[in-house]
């Protein structure tokens, strides 16, 4: 399996277990007030993540390009700010907004370099040249 491929698994599972702990928590405390960081975290963090595990498992040959890894840290950094810092603010932090504002926004670019992967050809644009003719 590819390298992106397996940290995408591996992250996607410590996102799932942290949406299940916030769920948890929810649950117990009988205060819903953060299902948002709940939702984010399983949505973008546990399903999505899990998705690009099992795309660039199925595309061996993109998932060795760099940009694949680039794109892992973007929307993996965006995603680790994200969940926390809309925890904060669902529960009643206002300064947290920005950071959730910007966080959003790397996460949109991490989405985009995504669709750019899907998008660009399987095989590089520029083929070797035939032999020269004798």
């Amino acid at each position: 399996m590819p390298r992106v491929a397996e940290l995408y698994f591996k992250t996607a599972i410590v996102f799932f277990i942290i949406g299940i702990a916030i769920g948890l928590n929810m649950a117990i405390s009988h205060d819903h007030t953060v299902i948002g960081a709940h939702a984010h975290c399983n949505l973008l963090g546990w399903v999505s993540m899990a998705i690009f595990g099992g795309y660039h498992a199925l595309n061996p040959k993109k998932a060795e390009r760099r940009i694949a890894m680039v794109q892992y840290y973007i929307y993996t950094a965006g995603l680790t700010v994200l969940v926390p810092a809309l925890y904060m603010m669902l529960r009643g932090n206002a300064a947290m907004e920005p950071v959730v504002a910007v966080s959003s926004l790397i996460i949109f670019a991490g989405a985009l370099l995504f669709a750019f992967i899907i998008f660009s050809p399987k095989e590089p644009a520029i083929t070797p040249s035939a032999a020269p003719l004798r």
